[in-house]
């Protein structure tokens, strides 16, 4: 029996996901969360064969809160389950820790397989996803990418909160860091990404189809 624990903000969405693997007598749902606090607490107080975990929750979450649960839970496989699509964050994900990704549009095709999969101890991706790898891409091989898979994971973090419309006190307080830290992320997320000014991050931000609407 593979012990499921799904972690997600939305309450239909986990219904729907234990509705869903209802119909499999090797699967079981048997905790759920709401946040990343809820995660972390769930994680540490018992022992769980898989968890399902969303991309952007309240609180700690992303790439940030994956890094904390492996090294609370270094066996843990972790599927991510997320409204981002895969060639965006998988990869990242993957380098974090995560065992598998998959987009939530692909979730009632995919999931069961992508469960059994990471339970098992393997890694669940795509043909896309793949390909990066076999590029290189998670070894750090990232000249001929995008410019945004050049940025830092703390750079992502506070690029997407300021194309979400966050300035840099806000991130500053929401990411417990000085304002000094966050202006100097900012700088390099202007040259990296060659953006003179945050309307230029939207742009960016739009046309490669990376606003999350939640500042992940």
């Amino acid at each position: 029996m593979i012990r499921i624990l799904i972690a997600d903000d939305h309450a239909i969405l986990r219904a729907g996901l234990k509705h869903l693997l209802s119909d499999y007598p090797d699967i079981t749902v048997a905790g759920e969360a709401s946040n990343g606090q809820e995660v972390l607490v769930k994680v540490r107080s018992e022992v769980w064969d898989v968890l399902v975990l969303d991309m952007t929750m309240p609180g700690k979450s992303g790439i940030e809160l994956i890094k904390q649960l492996k090294q609370i839970a270094p066996s843990l496989p972790i599927l991510i389950l997320s409204m981002h699509k895969e060639d965006v964050y998988a990869v990242r994900a993957l380098k974090a820790g995560a065992a598998g990704y998959l987009c939530k549009d692909n979730a009632e095709e995919q999931l069961v397989t992508a469960l059994r999969k990471v339970a098992a101890g393997g890694l669940y991706i795509n043909a896309a996803v793949a390909e990066k790898i076999a590029a290189g891409m998670l070894h750090g091989n990232l000249l001929d990418a995008a410019p945004h898979t050049r940025l830092s994971d703390r750079e992502y973090q506070v690029f997407q909160l300021l194309v979400a419309g966050s300035n840099v006190t806000d991130i500053a307080q929401n990411l417990n860091l000085s304002i000094k830290t966050v202006s100097t992320h900012k700088t390099h997320i202007h040259e990296k990404l060659d953006c003179a000014n945050v309307a230029e991050l939207i742009h960016y931000a739009i046309r490669h189809d990376l606003v999350s609407g939640k500042g992940e």
